[in-house]
């Protein structure tokens, strides 16, 4: 590293490549960031002469956005492993929901958060979309931390430790909502937990408050097939039509999940500009279904990419997400040219910032952006001989090959170590909850 006093530029990275991400499959080689107050300033070659009080050189590494997750439940990290291998509803019913009575509280959510993000830093992801109770808890981590979050503020028809009634969700996400507003690494939402645990009035008085707020929605839609049925028997409608008829279908609308749709909701979708989240993982652990990506990607629908919580994936590895999503799509399909590495790479970055309503500051390296930018060492043996740049990181690349991390221009992770986190006391309390959980089975197993 290097200094100078008078320098224009309050960091330089350069790298052997540089993929900017917009355009889709640019790879530049030998470029460099230079970066003033949080956000890239120039992106040129490495000869250009940069003055810049502090420069790092990564021989070798690729530069790319940092990983967008758009859905998470973070604080769900502490019930890693704790019910695998069942089906969706034996596995919320039996053992999660339960395990959630017993043991939430504020303290759980800021223990599991902050695994989380030492998880998702170490793995390049720079901001992720959560929902989950708790969300002041969640938030104090993350700025600590340095991340970018979008907190989705739960509501849901049931009471549970974080409020009781639905006017509760709503009033105590609306506080927190007004005391987060001008936070810059906090962007809030209105999370309604999925259409068959909130009920009409219910959503209702969430879009009147939505629109009087100016926020998106983030919501669970069409995860099974079970959900479909029992919408049906209920409404006599399918989930998406019933929130159709609820003026809740927009374009701030984030559709998680989304594995059982028809054509005409397909249409539905791109016509009102929503955007869905891809959890291929999750989705294929619980054997819930899987989302129609190729499909909604042919009709214009922007599609994003999430883990869902480490209880049901069982980690928030952005770069599995990646590979999984673009091998699935070409598997079902049928079509080994369906969502390339490109635009797998896509997904998991501007799309994701896109569904976030993010695309103007993150998502892409691009001058102006806040410079949110990882490092990945394309040089381990794993990404050996080098003939692509985007399909190695998509295809063979691994979280451990993520050195650097860097959020508005402030390093989070240097040559693999978290610089804004305490990694031993992360995971002795993680050890310490699975110790209280394991001695107290009443919520559990």
């Amino acid at each position: 590293m290097s200094a100078s006093a008078d320098a224009a530029f309050d960091l330089c990275i350069e790298a052997s490549w540089v993929v900017p991400v917009e355009p889709r499959g640019t790879v530049l080689r030998d470029h460099k960031l230079a970066i003033r107050d949080g956000a890239i300033a120039a992106i040129v070659p490495r000869a250009t002469p940069i003055a810049a009080a502090s420069t790092v050189t990564l021989d070798g590494h690729v530069l790319l956005p940092g990983f967008v997750n758009a859905h998470t439940h973070a604080a769900m990290t502490l019930f890693r492993g704790l019910a695998d291998d069942l089906p969706l509803t034996q596995w919320l019913n039996e053992h999660i929901w339960p395990a959630e009575a017993r043991f939430v509280n504020g303290a759980f959510a800021h223990d599991g958060t902050a695994l989380a993000v030492l998880e998702m830093v170490k793995g390049g992801t720079t901001c992720f979309s959560d929902m989950y109770f708790f969300p002041d808890d969640t938030a104090s981590v993350v700025t600590a931390a340095g991340l970018r979050a979008v907190l989705g503020l739960v509501v849901i028809d049931v009471p549970t430790a974080w409020a009781r009634t639905p006017e509760e969700y709503l009033s105590r996400g609306l506080a927190l909502c007004d005391a987060w507003r001008h936070n810059p690494l906090i962007k809030p939402l209105l999370a309604p937990h999925a259409p068959y645990s909130v009920s009409d009035d219910t959503l209702a008085r969430i879009r009147v408050r939505a629109d009087e707020l100016d926020i998106g929605l983030h919501m669970h839609i069409h995860e099974t097939a079970g959900e479909i049925e029992q919408s049906l028997a209920c409404h006599g409608l399918r989930p998406l039509e019933r929130l159709q008829r609820l003026g809740i279908v927009d374009p701030g609308l984030i559709a998680v999940h989304m594995t059982q749709l028809h054509t005409a909701e397909i249409a539905l979708c791109a016509e009102r500009g929503v955007s869905v989240v891809h959890c291929p993982e999750s989705n294929l652990k619980i054997a819930a279904g899987i989302c129609p990506v190729p499909q909604l990607l042919t009709a214009g629908v922007n599609v994003a990419l999430g883990t869902d919580g480490a209880a049901s994936n069982n980690d928030l590895d952005m770069l599995g997400e990646m590979r999984t999503c673009a091998l699935l799509a070409k598997g079902i399909s049928g079509d080994p040219t369906a969502v390339p590495a490109a635009q797998a790479l896509e997904m998991a970055t501007l799309n994701g910032a896109r569904a976030l309503g993010l695309a103007d500051a993150i998502g892409s390296l691009v001058v102006g952006k806040q410079a949110d930018v990882i490092a990945i060492d394309l040089s381990a043996p794993a990404t050996q001989p080098l003939f692509d740049v985007v399909s190695q990181v998509v295809y063979a690349a691994g979280r451990d090959q993520v050195t650097h991390v860097w959020v508005g221009g402030r390093a989070l992770l240097r040559d693999r170590k978290p610089l804004t986190v305490d990694e031993q006391a992360i995971v002795g309390r993680a050890g310490a909850w699975r110790d209280k959980m394991t001695r107290d089975p009443g919520g559990t197993r």
